[in-house]
């Protein structure tokens, strides 16, 4: 293998037909002191002094034995580092036999392999900085040794390159950080992207110039934001404008143009739910219509959410005291306080799922409109095992799992969900013992439903399971995309969700996951471990899926439009809904739902509960 790469080497012919180098010993040595000296337009001194090769005493005695030496250390790639290196013993050589063919030849391969080592580190430039003194110190040693030849010549130039592009580089970076990206009446001509631009053509592919025009652009669509965050969106338009000029076939811009649109919806949503907010104060309704006052400015004509801000201003003494996005407990008649709820605003949204939609199937059709014009209480955490081992502590209920003595729970030997005995609702995920923080599971709907009941006696408020139009909408809350999020697979650990990333106990891997994405968990994890949904609630869509208060139909038609529970006295297959630490990315969908025998217990399944205000 080494003898074939010689072979490549010498046939570089790097410094062949130089055997009369020793009449320009003298002017080799003067080259040798002078300084490397980049072109650029400002400065770009060598970061390296010059080379000079060690003195090496040669005679008939010992020239043998040190071109022997010279072979070893070139076999080795020790080319330069100190006079056991095959340069300066090559260089020493020759001046002792200028003529000598096996000293030209080993000094040939030695310059071949010392330019093949600085374009390695030219190239790692954009991912170690620092590899430009590597390339350097080569072209100081190589311009010590050959500076006339003309393949020295033309690596000398490529690093003379490399310096000019990095002062373009940074040329524009000062540039940027003094905002002068360079957008104006001559943009193209001056300011940060013209620098980076020179830099890529000094250097094409230079990472550095490439991640300054992207950091121009980005600077340029944060002004756009800035510009929205002031509810200035025609000024957010204009920056995008000139944003777009940066990278036009990229959909950077497009997306920003994007996020501004949802922040500029989600800003009329947040005012018209900060104006609901305010109507319980004090004076709150003349702060709700100054609210008013800014959503009309920024909204579309004829936007939805002002005329629900006005409708709610004069239904301000039916709302009562709770505001959207308020936390509380209420007081147990036996001391202690119940569930944290949560309040979601009152609204719309478009339940079910589009024809067309992947993985969707005609059980989430057809799609229609829900509205609720009260706000809704809704636990914030999936109900615990601690909450629910105070509701059996404090009843005589006897759960299903329990009176069957067996559930489905999961085998970490054959990743399957299997039937275990002796495994209740005081058990986790695969059939151990479960801390109190954990959402509990191996629950039927019927012991969901007897929890509310208990709950509702010992409150004296109305507690309940969520309806299905209820669940979803509190699952979307305010998006509606094909998943929870939105449109695509989940870019940050957002909830306990099936990832390519997650490894079971034993070192599984899930089949059909989120690709490239993790959240460390192989189970259910503790209630709150993941950030909350936009209205305040979490583990809505993954963690563990829950019951619903409707029994199973096929399809929406005929499903009430209120958006009430769908539900038959005594129907024996109910629903649950939402995506579960095992689900697939089609079972995360928003739209999903399945329906079950209400006696169905098993390692996934949970539930948590809605009060009416």
């Amino acid at each position: 293998m080494r003898a074939l790469m010689w072979t490549s080497i010498v046939a570089l012919g790097l410094l062949s037909g130089c055997g009369d180098r020793a009449g320009k010993a003298a002017s080799t040595e003067a080259a040798a002191r002078k300084p490397i000296v980049t072109v650029s337009a400002d400065q770009a001194v060598s970061p390296v002094p010059p080379w000079r090769a060690p003195a090496i005493a040669v005679s008939p005695d010992n020239a043998e034995d040190l071109r022997k030496r010279a072979e070893a250390a070139l076999s080795v790639g020790k080319l330069y580092a100190d006079a056991d290196s095959a340069i300066p013993l090559f260089v020493a050589l020759r001046g002792f036999a200028p003529n000598d063919r096996r000293i030209a030849a080993g000094l040939d391969r030695a310059i071949a392999l010392l330019l093949i080592e600085g374009d390695a580190a030219l190239k790692k430039i954009d991912d170690e900085p620092l590899s430009l003194r590597d390339a350097h110190q080569v072209a100081a040693v190589a311009r010590a040794v050959a500076p006339e030849h003309r393949k020295v010549e033309a690596y000398l130039e490529r690093v003379d390159r490399a310096d000019q592009a990095q002062e373009a580089d940074r040329l524009g970076e000062e540039d940027l950080n003094a905002g002068r990206i360079g957008e104006g009446a001559q943009a193209g001509q001056n300011g940060a992207l013209a620098r980076f631009r020179e830099a890529l053509e000094l250097r094409p592919g230079d990472v550095r110039a490439l991640q300054g025009i992207a950091a121009a652009e980005s600077a340029l669509i944060r002004r756009a934001e800035v510009a929205a965050d002031r509810d200035d969106y025609a000024g957010a338009e204009r920056w995008l404008a000139k944003a777009a000029l940066v990278r036009p076939k990229l959909s950077t811009v497009s997306d920003a143009q994007g996020r501004i649109a949802e922040q500029r919806r989600a800003r009329i949503g947040s005012l018209r739910d900060q104006g609901i907010a305010a109507l319980p104060k004090l004076r709150g309704i003349d702060e709700a219509r100054g609210l008013l006052a800014t959503l009309l400015r920024i909204a579309p004509a004829g936007d939805p959410a002002a005329a629900e801000l006005r409708e709610r201003i004069e239904l301000a003494t039916h709302y009562g005291l709770f505001r959207p996005g308020q936390v509380f407990t209420d007081a147990m008649n036996f001391g202690g306080r119940g569930p944290a709820m949560v309040v979601i605003p009152h609204g719309a949204f478009r339940m079910g799922a589009p024809v067309g939609e992947a993985d969707s199937s005609d059980a989430e059709r057809p799609l229609r409109n829900i509205r609720f014009e009260r706000g809704l209480a809704v636990s914030r955490y999936e109900i615990t095992v601690g909450e629910f081992r105070r509701f059996m502590n404090s009843s005589k209920h006897r759960a299903r799992a329990t009176r069957r003595g067996y559930s489905t729970a999961y085998d970490e030997r054959s990743g399957n969900l299997v039937r275990r005995g002796g495994v209740d609702w005081q058990s986790d995920y695969a059939g151990q013992p479960a801390a109190d923080n954990l959402p509990v599971v191996h629950v039927s709907a019927k012991d969901a439903a007897a929890y509310v009941e208990w709950l509702s006696a010992i409150t004296g408020q109305r507690y309940r399971l969520p309806s299905e139009a209820e669940y979803e909408y509190a699952l979307r809350a305010g998006k509606q995309g094909r998943y929870p999020w939105g449109d695509g697979a989940p870019t940050n650990k957002i909830g306990n969700l099936t990832g390519s990333l997650d490894v079971s106990p034993s070192g599984r891997h899930w089949r059909n996951a989120f690709q490239g994405y993790g959240d460390g968990a192989w189970g259910p994890m503790p209630v709150g471990s993941y950030l909350p949904n936009a209205f305040g609630l979490h583990d809505m869509g993954g963690n563990v899926s829950e019951w619903v208060a409707d029994c199973w139909h096929d399809n929406y038609r005929r499903a009430p439009r209120d958006g009430a529970a769908w539900f038959n006295p005594g129907c024996r297959t109910r629903v649950f809904r939402g995506g579960s630490w095992s689900s697939s990315p089609a079972q995360t969908r928003a739209a999903w739902r399945q329906g079950t025998s209400a006696d169905t217990t098993n390692g996934r399944l949970g539930f948590r509960v809605v009060r009416d205000i």
